[in-house]
């Protein structure tokens, strides 16, 4: 099997010799490096006033410039720029090539999830990740994958604002994390929080106002040029909904015309859309019947949906090689070694890629 992590060997930081011996240089951007110049100038002078008193002695000014640095180097790592890759070696143990494991903040970081968001195909995925997180992991993750975290939540809002793409999903994800956030901030504080807790405030109150721009959001009307969902015949437009596999995307489409709204409240469909979620074994346990005597396949639904988990649907997920060990998106591939590499892949739900790095 191929090594698959960096090696031990590998060139570490860089240094430069000095006349009080070996320090090590640490890389700016070259527009940082060009002020450096001039703020080194600086730290060695004393700044004096018209009366001659002094301002700032040589130890103020280095402290400034080293502070200057620091501010400008964390403000050019706003965005999600620690890894590239497409996949990721999971790792539960030390060896010899390897020290340590892979935790669920390494695999969030390492995995491009920016780019995985402008898929549509992964954009449900994705957001279900979080959602999972927000409920019961945010804490487990390291200062660098929290803030990658809302890098990345950031730009799902943005997104969601600008393309109007299921907003009712993102409310929930950040329903979720507020009052995840909430009961950590009041009840627990720091002690499991990376940073200060001033920082997690500002957070939730940036989830508030992204909770308010998505309540006032507004869809944009389109020019009706043709066809519309309207025109089409009754069996098709039944044939749509029996294609969705969410009761809640049933009831929204009903809304749009008296036609649909008949077809939504369709027992036969209900009655589909129970059979594909749930088992027989779970409707004799909450059986909810109809003034008539008839089960009510919608209540049904709604009921059994509050004690069992609903099957998910995505475009695209995450895939795990059992031969390599690997999580990757299947679309890009990973380095294989097995003779047959389909036969060792395994679609990764939300909830199986948080279980993968519990220990």
């Amino acid at each position: 099997m191929p090594f698959l992590g960096q090696d031990w060997r590998s060139p570490g930081w860089r240094w430069i010799k000095t006349a009080d011996g070996w320090k090590r240089s640490e890389p700016f951007s070259p527009a940082l490096q060009d002020g450096n110049s001039q703020l080194s100038d600086i730290s060695h002078s004393v700044i004096l006033t018209d009366d001659d008193e002094e301002i700032y002695s040589t130890e103020d000014c280095e402290f400034a410039t080293k502070k200057r640095k620091k501010d400008h180097f964390r403000n050019n790592t706003n965005s999600q720029c620690f890894y590239h890759e497409k996949w990721i070696y999971v790792h539960k143990e030390s060896t010899r090539e390897r020290h340590g494991y892979c935790t669920l903040g390494e695999a969030f970081n390492r995995l491009d999830f920016s780019s995985a968001i402008q898929d549509i195909r992964r954009f449900n995925y994705v957001v279900k990740l979080l959602q999972l997180i927000a409920k019961s992991q945010l804490t487990s993750l390291s200062g660098a994958a929290q803030k990658n975290y809302f890098n990345i939540l950031d730009k799902i809002v943005r997104k969601v604002l600008e393309d109007q793409y299921n907003p009712r999903l993102i409310k929930d994800l950040l329903q979720d994390l507020s009052s995840s956030l909430c009961i950590l901030i009041r009840g627990v504080g720091k002690s499991v929080l990376v940073g200060n807790i001033n920082i997690w405030i500002c957070r939730l109150e940036t989830i508030l106002v992204w909770q308010q721009q998505l309540k006032n959001l507004q869809m944009n009307k389109q020019v009706n040029n043709g066809l519309t969902l309207s025109d089409l015949p009754l069996h098709m437009l039944n044939n749509i909904l029996y294609r969705f596999s969410d009761g809640w995307d049933i009831i929204t489409l009903g809304q749009v015309t008296p036609t649909l709204y008949m077809l939504s409240e369709d027992r036969q469909l209900w009655k589909k859309l129970c059979q594909y979620h749930f088992a027989e074994k779970q409707f004799c346990r909450h059986l909810i019947l109809s003034e008539k005597g008839h089960i009510d396949w919608k209540l049904m639904y709604f009921a059994l949906q509050k004690y069992y988990p609903i099957k998910e649907q995505y475009g695209d997920t995450l895939h795990f090689c059992r031969h390599c060990s690997i999580l990757f998106w299947k679309d890009t591939g990973h380095p294989c070694t097995a003779s047959d590499p389909n036969t060792c892949l395994m679609p990764v739900s939300p909830q199986h890629f948080i279980d993968l790095f519990k220990f």
